[in-house]
């Protein structure tokens, strides 16, 4: 599906590395070339129609995302370098002033490292606890086991909408409502959700949600934080710096601007930014629902050809996301990875900085595919060719 669109996808290359990041389409790439072209001034900062035209390009991308994951206000939508940064962000500017010892913030085993780090270090810097939700037997998240696990104590649900290892689809609506019913907060990577289906941030009731350009076919180094507009009121900058501030006269007088300007200091990734309301327009043009239902049938696909070779160990056979996660028997998975960049296929390999689902699905390190809606049912079957010999993966190893 739009194939043509890709300059990478003129190479001999089967890419399915797509949950580390996704291929850029050309019209991403010349929108970001326009702007170093055409009009490479600062944004938000001079008086002149160069300047102007980057805070138009600018603020038209913030109501794009806006209507993509259907926010309320643009006030909601505050643009960052990633994932990482808007969780950090999330963590230390809102939760870090108002949670106490011995508050619980409740996570999984098979959170990505950017939901689980920050939380760590504010466990050992204010003495609040981190504790997690168990997974069932498909190491999925569940409503019931999330309500056997909420205490009196529980403050912060904080939780991935789909997963990057084992790639389950959370209950996220469920879980907001049952958490709003008992005082509770929600935080939602939306890292590996965003990209591959239709979100509505209002329908999802989600307090807080970290999403980033470049895995839905955007450039790197952008991503956004959104956050309910009452909420982001009280998120304090954890950057400060030029452009957030209206004044600062001595230490006792130090005035932000508004949101989101206050929550976005310094010069921001403008080309980024530009790029990314690009990819939003192409996304759109595509239709979420329409690549949602391409991946299912993609990985359907994957799961079925997988299942009969003896010697591949498949970790998540029944998920409903385009990630499948498997190993070969008896072969160090970035042995595997290596075994098929020889043959111009990229899969990704290792702990997924998944680090401590190990104590959950009892092995280290896997073998990743991530699909997306660029992917084919001719390069799975290459894939399978290459899998199915065990004894040329055993002998390239050597």
């Amino acid at each position: 599906m739009n194939r043509e669109d890709f300059p990478l996808l003129k190479e001999e290359i089967i890419y399915f590395d797509n949950g580390a990041t996704s291929l850029k389409p050309k019209c991403v790439i010349d929108k970001m070339v326009d702007y170093y072209t055409n009009y490479p001034a600062n944004a938000h900062r001079g008086d002149y129609d160069l300047s102007y035209k980057v805070d138009q390009e600018y603020e038209e991308v913030r109501e794009l995302v806006k209507d993509f994951i259907h926010a309320d206000a643009l006030e909601e939508i505050v643009f960052t370098s990633g994932t990482t940064e808007s969780l950090n962000m999330i963590v230390n500017g809102f939760f870090e002033p108002i949670l106490e010892e011995g508050d619980e913030v409740l996570i999984t085993t098979s959170e990505h490292a950017s939901n689980v780090l920050p939380w760590f270090r504010l466990a050992n810097k204010k003495g609040i606890q981190v504790n997690y939700i168990p997974l069932d037997s498909n190491y999925y998240l569940t409503i019931d086991n999330l309500k056997k696990t909420v205490t009196k104590n529980t403050k912060v649900i904080s939780i991935a909408g789909v997963t990057n290892v084992i790639g389950d689809i959370r209950p996220i609506k469920d879980i907001c409502k049952f958490a709003h019913e008992n005082n509770i907060f929600v935080v939602v990577d939306g890292a590996q959700m965003v990209p591959h289906m239709h979100v509505d941030v209002k329908d999802l009731d989600v307090d807080f949600l970290a999403f980033s350009a470049h895995k839905m076919c955007g450039p790197t180094g952008v991503g956004v934080l959104y956050g309910k507009k009452e909420l982001l009121e009280h998120l304090e900058p954890t950057v400060l710096g030029g452009g957030m501030n209206e004044a600062f006269d001595s230490p006792q007088e130090i005035y932000y601007k508004e949101l989101p300007t206050r929550l976005e200091a310094g010069t921001r990734n403008i080309a980024g930014v530009i790029g990314f309301g690009e990819a939003i327009k192409y996304l759109n043009k595509i239709g979420m629902d329409h690549i949602h239902k391409y991946e299912l049938s993609l990985r359907q696909y994957l799961i079925d050809k997988l299942i009969p070779i003896k010697h591949i160990d498949i970790i998540n056979i029944e998920s409903d996301s385009g990630i499948v996660t498997f190993n070969v028997v008896n072969v160090f998975s970035q042995d595997v990875a290596y075994y098929l960049n020889k043959y111009n296929i990229c899969v990704r390999a290792g702990n997924h900085c998944a680090k401590i689902l190990k104590s959950s699905v009892g092995v280290n390190n896997t073998v990743r595919v991530s699909l997306y809606f660029y992917n084919t049912y001719e390069e799975i079957d290459n894939l399978i060719e290459l899998l199915s010999d065990y004894g040329k993966i055993v002998k390239e190893m050597i």
